[in-house]
């Protein structure tokens, strides 16, 4: 089982910034993905960005070009700069690592959480 931890959330003034890390450790197989979702009480898990193995990120269009990922797969770290932040963007934002078992079955493995906090 893997164990994801994240940290770095806070309160936020809109316009600022936010950096935001996860490492995952435990009984790692076949990493190939990791990445963060939001989620807002009563609505769903919203994907916010992934960085992958092979040097790709991708971003879902409400961050893209404020909020930047990088992976460190060495180390298997993952952050997410977030930056003109907004008062929408005030959510729990979850860490996400996926990969493959020895058995060819994809496997995806969830943070607790951590709360960002936009506030004038």
């Amino acid at each position: 089982q893997v164990q994801l931890v994240e940290s770095g959330g806070g309160l936020v003034r809109p316009g600022g910034s936010l950096r935001l890390s996860c490492v995952a450790s435990g009984k790692i197989v076949g990493l190939y993905a990791m990445g963060w979702y939001r989620q807002v009480v009563g609505r769903q898990r919203e994907f916010i960005a992934t960085s992958t193995n092979r040097d790709t990120t991708d971003y879902s269009d409400s961050v893209k070009g404020r909020f930047t990922i990088s992976g460190d797969f060495v180390n298997k770290t993952v952050y997410l700069q977030l930056k003109s932040l907004k008062l929408e963007d005030t959510a729990v934002y979850y860490c996400s690592a996926e990969g493959r078992g020895t058995n060819g079955r994809p496997w995806q493995d969830w943070g607790q959480g951590t709360q960002v906090t936009g506030s004038s």
